[in-house]
């Protein structure tokens, strides 16, 4: 016996070492997912049993890059981060795609491990080539929200006659379906205007406009503020020549590296304005982790509250044809027997050959009356088949467990959330 619970507390020892250092959102995240994947009473396992196909919960979102070649897209990666895992030059280093994630240790990964880690991109195997050029940074920096975060470099986009080793475009928008947040870097000095870029942007904006967010990317090399100027609005009327671009409320903030240059730069840098825009998507997923946890828990609640009402009127109809077919069968077999008995108590009685044909008719009657009744009362004793006691037992506890363990987790982890930016006097 002792033997089979050390594997249990060694894994709460390490679940308990790991949460130590996780912050309190992490915390909310990594709870909501155990109770999805739960072992015993998952609500993914739950959820099947009842006829609904549940997913566990993403703990990180995934934020895709795109621009053309030298945007500065893997820069600001090493930048967020604060480890140098992504190749940067003027030349196109990134060739394919290139998932920056955090874990235990530094760790890159093929294409084929990296479909094992994602399984949620294992679509892209249908795309011809471009598993190969498929790759995972694991990174072990806690810096900023990195431990929030997929972060998706993009291969460098230029026009002309660039071939790619597979369908770039399609891929890209595949990605961009499926990622969170979208930002899309404009180069001053490089192609900035690429055709290619545009199209994928074009394409992706009228699908999920609130996803993408525009940035003028090294904007230090711009010159002067003249120049950074002349170089916003003419990316901003190539932009509006597209009807999917033409939007009003158009904004396209300036961001550089500040490390990556010597001099002093008299140009504003929208970094900050950047990392809001992840801490909000951020925010947006625990928000939406949460509400999609309760509307889970509701949905396998009601499931099992029909299930248990749709048994128990199966019981009561099953009752019910019963009792119709033992009254039947009663009345049938009976009819016969009290006909009988009726005929033998009068046997004094003298009786002709008329009253003799008469009775034997009327046997007949009751017989064929006998046999009807029989023949009806088999029919309608048809039970449908309904759950155990132990089942409805079981089906009860697990109602009990999502409506008392679920959903006042549910309530506290909001609550647990909800301190964070309210104090206590606000929250009811």
């Amino acid at each position: 016996m002792s033997k089979s619970k050390k594997p249990s507390k060694q894994r709460s020892a390490v679940n308990t070492s790991e949460t130590s250092t996780m912050s309190i959102n992490e915390k909310i995240l990594k709870e909501c997912h155990d109770l999805y994947v739960d072992e015993e009473k998952g609500l993914i396992i739950l959820g099947e049993e009842v006829g609904l196909s549940l997913l566990a919960p993403r703990k990180k979102i995934t934020i895709l890059l795109i621009g053309n070649h030298s945007a500065g897209k893997s820069s600001f990666i090493n930048w967020y981060v604060e480890e140098h895992v992504q190749k940067t030059a003027v030349a196109i280093e990134t060739q394919g795609f290139a998932l920056i994630t955090s874990g235990k240790r530094r760790e890159s990964l093929t294409g084929n491990a990296t479909l094992h880690l994602f399984p949620q991109f294992r679509e892209l195997d249908n795309v011809d080539g471009v598993v190969d050029y498929l790759s995972t940074e694991v990174a072990t920096s806690k810096q900023k929200k990195f431990s929030f975060v997929n972060f998706i470099d993009t291969p460098g986009l230029v026009d002309g006659g660039m071939k790619y080793p597979f369908d770039v475009e399609q891929s890209m928008i595949w990605l961009g379906l499926r990622a969170d947040l979208i930002l899309v870097f404009f180069d001053p000095l490089g192609q900035a205007l690429c055709k290619r870029t545009l199209d994928i942007v074009e394409s992706l904006n009228n699908r999920h406009p609130d996803r993408i967010r525009f940035y003028l990317s090294k904007a230090d090399t711009a010159g002067t503020q003249g120049d950074r100027q002349r170089v916003l609005m003419q990316i901003t009327q190539e932009l509006c020549k597209r009807p999917g671009l033409n939007k009003t409320g158009f904004d396209m903030p300036t961001i550089y590296i500040p490390t990556l240059t010597d001099k002093h730069v008299q140009c504003e840098n929208h970094l900050d304005v950047l990392c809001e825009d992840i801490d909000k998507t951020i925010n947006r997923n625990i928000q939406n982790t949460l509400n999609t946890l309760e509307k889970d828990a509701d949905a396998i609640s009601s499931r099992l509250q029909e299930n248990m009402e749709n048994d128990q009127k199966i019981s009561e109809a099953n009752s019910w044809s019963r009792c119709r077919a033992y009254l039947l069968y009663s009345v049938g077999v009976s009819l016969p027997v009290i006909f009988s008995i009726g005929t033998t108590s009068n046997v004094g009685v003298p009786r002709n050959k008329k009253t003799t044909q008469a009775l034997y008719i009327m046997f007949g009657i009751v017989l064929l009356i006998s046999i009807i009744l029989v023949y009806i009362a088999r029919r309608i004793h048809r039970i449908q088949p309904t759950s155990s006691r132990k089942e409805r037992n079981e089906m009860k506890e697990k109602m009990e467990y999502v409506e008392e363990h679920v959903k006042s987790r549910k309530s506290i982890l909001y609550q647990d959330y909800l301190r964070q930016s309210v104090g206590a006097f606000d929250m009811s």
